[in-house]
């Protein structure tokens, strides 16, 4: 499952980030495998998601979100 396909309130860990422009970036910013996500919210049409991670939280272009492999923690 990619971070893409969470839904609100989900919160998963981070497998691994695939290749992408902004993955040395992303992964800067603590999203590297191990870590623990909660999804937060998608704006009204859909892109982004706001995401919660290590003490902040995070908005992502749902393009990106497809590049992280994660597995669900809890509902």
């Amino acid at each position: 499952m990619t971070l893409k396909d969470g839904e609100t309130g989900m919160v998963v860990r981070i497998d691994s980030v695939g290749d992408s422009k902004l993955k040395n970036r992303l992964m800067t910013m603590g999203l590297i495998p191990g870590t623990r996500v909660e999804i937060l919210r998608s704006a009204p049409m859909g892109d982004p998601i706001a995401i919660r991670l290590r003490s902040y939280n995070l908005a992502m272009r749902k393009d990106d979100a497809e590049k992280i492999q994660v597995t669900k923690i809890s509902a």
